[in-house]
């Protein structure tokens, strides 16, 4: 929210956030007209319709296993038997299907609920994301317990519509004068984000 407000007034134009429950949702959106910049993970996927600034903010992916899960690292999830729950249309997902050679990948609705639900139910033994939010649903579900180690690096970045891309240098000027002026390091201070850096 502080860099969608800090970018709005540095382009000098009225913000009118649409947020999206899930990253399903945010990937349908791609193809209509509902908005003209995003904040998201810089995903080869929406290259289609996106063109993005220079990374302001790295997200470390990870996992939060429940109670009894047999993994205890992120390095030894990809096993037969191992059942690794991620949400659907979201960058882990993209990730995780191009790395996983032997677990199975249950696709669930995104959010924090259906994370927490697969591993209640034990729909899944450990549940693939940002870290930031494995460590909310570790905190929620007694006993589960977020595993040492990450499968990936997020870049989090300004999306531009295509048609706008004129626009990328004054977007990138803003990014890159946020992340030396301590901006982006104050709003992940502030949100008290867990596994998220500036690069």
């Amino acid at each position: 929210m502080a860099i969608a407000n800090s970018l709005a007034a540095h382009l000098g134009v009225p913000i009118d956030l649409k947020p999206y429950d899930n990253p399903a949702r945010y990937n349908e959106s791609l193809a209509t007209d509902d908005w003209d910049i995003g904040l998201a993970a810089r995903d080869p996927a929406r290259a289609d319709h996106l063109v993005f600034s220079a990374t302001f903010m790295e997200v470390d992916n990870g996992y939060v296993a429940r109670p009894g899960a047999a993994p205890t690292n992120a390095e030894e999830v990809d096993q037969p038997g191992v059942k690794i729950a991620v949400a659907e249309g979201s960058a882990p997902h993209t990730v995780l299907r191009r790395l996983i050679k032997n677990a199975e990948i249950i696709p669930v609705p995104g959010g924090f609920e259906p994370a927490r639900e697969a591993l209640a139910t034990a729909k899944a033994g450990v549940y693939g994301e940002n870290l930031h939010l494995a460590h909310r649903i570790a905190d929620a579900l007694s006993g589960a317990h977020v595993l040492p180690g990450r499968f990936n690096v997020v870049q989090m970045a300004v999306g531009v519509r295509k048609r706008a891309a004129s626009t990328l240098p004054t977007v990138d000027e803003f990014v890159n004068q946020m992340r030396s002026d301590g901006r982006v390091q104050k709003a992940i201070t502030e949100a008290g984000l867990r596994g998220v850096r500036v690069p």
